[in-house]
């Protein structure tokens, strides 16, 4: 039997312009990205796009790094 592990990076790897590439060729990432916006109340794919100093924050990081990660799982999964 065959078994495969993923790994995700956390807290550090974060960096604006992150999923960029991604967000072009994969529209899903772009409605993961406005879900999450909707249920945190502010624009997640801005902060991402352009705002390093509250991406760094931990509150901020989070929740963009497990959006970027389960937007890429679910990329991968298609």
């Amino acid at each position: 039997m065959e078994s495969s592990a993923f790994l995700f990076p956390g807290q550090g790897s974060q960096s604006v312009g992150m999923l960029s590439d991604y967000l072009e060729a994969f529209p899903l990432v772009k409605t993961l990205f406005s879900e999450a916006s909707d249920l945190l109340h502010y624009d997640l794919w801005k902060l991402v796009s352009e705002d390093q100093d509250k991406l760094n924050q931990t509150a901020y990081t989070q929740p963009a790094l497990l959006v970027a990660d389960v937007a890429i799982w679910r990329v991968y999964c298609e």
